[in-house]
């Protein structure tokens, strides 16, 4: 009997959306639009969300680095007197790298020889814009990286300055194209270099493609560029993340202790967990998703508005229809129950056109930008139940209005 109802109400509905099609079609339109605001804004954010996860997740959660700086240099109180922490010479990473010797730990030292080198194959050269990284053995693994091809650096190789390297996927299709790069020589700066590996594809981050580097042994590195003050970076990899958080604690004071500080001065370097960033960076972004709730709040409130005005005028319009119905019968409840279903249609329709919309449009942001886009079932199942509230909201008081309607009066309505 329920069931008979219900469904006599929704072809009731459907009959009178039909008959007022245009104002329904513009109040869905409405709707659409607060959801379309919400879905599509909540898409973009939640693919940076997942290619942000995925990039940093591919560092290796378990490292940390010691660098000049944490992020940027901090200031004291509030003078102008910035901290300048001495760079990271060679000496001082070799001496941190003998000294910590932390269980379930692997030191790594790196450095930025050039970001502007030509590399040259045979007769064919690239654009200068490829970085050289001078780097040890555990470098790779520590950074997260993998090779698709060849081999990774080994100890004989670092510790017998070995002109051999390991290239990004980028050669693949610009110097090195169609030929199988492993033990093809290219030369750097005049110096000839072996290549035993090539880098997994890991796209740009930020802009800086990751795939256009060469990595070549440390020593090597050093040896062909002789530039003042180079600055070193130190990777740690912990095996075992129970013990990430200890392992940081000794690593910061075997660097006290590589640097002489005394007991009361402030570290003149910075230690970076690679999770720290990550985090950093995912808080900002639940700050970008408070505010695509509040833009499709704002729209929603204005499209449940629109939707409650059409329900009003609907019952206004139709009052001698709702007499006829009291009339013959027909309870306070089941007047307001079909002018209830109605709205709800009205709403749904118009949630369903907007997440449609929404993922379209989030999904066309997180491709130009080169997103990650993942299906957002948060948003979505958030604009139903929004939609819903609207429809619930607005179809209440016209629907109470409606039911109470008194039959005689309504009748003689023209």
């Amino acid at each position: 009997m329920m069931l008979n109802l219900f469904k006599e109400n929704v072809r009731i509905a459907i009959g009178s959306i039909r008959t007022q099609m245009l104002r329904t079609v513009l109040t869905i339109v409405i709707i659409a639009i607060g959801i379309t605001a919400l879905v599509g804004i909540l898409t973009v954010v939640s693919a940076l969300e997942n290619t942000l996860s995925k990039d940093f997740a591919s560092m290796g959660a378990n490292t940390f680095n010691i660098n000049q700086y944490e992020n940027s240099t901090r200031r004291r109180g509030g003078g102008e007197r910035e901290i300048i922490n001495p760079i990271i010479s060679y000496p001082e990473a070799v001496a941190f790298k003998n000294k910590y010797k932390y269980p379930f730990t692997e030191t790594s030292l790196s450095f930025t020889a050039t970001s502007k080198a030509e590399v040259k194959y045979e007769a064919t050269k690239t654009d200068p814009e490829i970085s050289v990284v001078g780097v040890d053995e555990h470098f790779i693994t520590n950074s997260g990286l993998e090779t698709s091809l060849g081999r990774n650096f080994t100890g004989f190789d670092i510790d017998n300055n070995s002109y051999v390297c390991i290239v990004g996927s980028d050669f693949e299709k610009g110097l090195l194209k169609d030929i199988n790069p492993i033990d093809k020589t290219i030369s750097i700066r005049g110096a000839k270099f072996k290549v035993i590996g090539v880098l997994k594809e890991k796209g740009s981050t930020f802009g800086n493609s990751q795939d256009l580097r060469v990595l070549i042994p440390i020593q090597v590195a050093r040896s062909l560029f002789t530039a003042p003050r180079i600055n070193y970076t130190i990777s740690v990899m912990v095996a075992k993340k129970e013990v990430l958080d200890q392992a940081i604690d000794n690593a910061n004071s075997t660097m006290r202790r590589v640097r002489k500080l005394s007991p009361i001065k402030d570290n003149n370097f910075g230690v970076v967990r690679s999770d720290d960033l990550i985090n950093r960076i995912l808080s900002i972004t639940k700050y970008l998703g408070l505010a695509s709730w509040l833009i499709g709040i704002i729209t929603v409130l204005g499209s449940s508005i629109a939707l409650m005005n059409i329900m009003i005028v609907s019952v206004t319009e139709r009052t001698r229809e709702i007499g006829v119905r009291k009339a013959l019968g027909a309870k306070k409840t089941t007047v307001a129950f079909q002018f209830f279903i109605e709205t709800l249609l009205i709403g749904q329709l118009g949630g369903l056109a907007g997440i449609i919309f929404g993922i379209l449009i989030g999904f066309g942001i997180a491709t130009a930008m080169d997103f990650a886009f993942v299906i957002p079932w948060t948003a979505i199942l958030a604009a139903f139940f929004t939609s819903f509230m609207v429809a619930i909201v607005s179809g209440l008081y016209p629907a109470i209005k409606a039911s109470q309607l008194d039959p005689i009066e309504a009748l003689r309505y023209e």
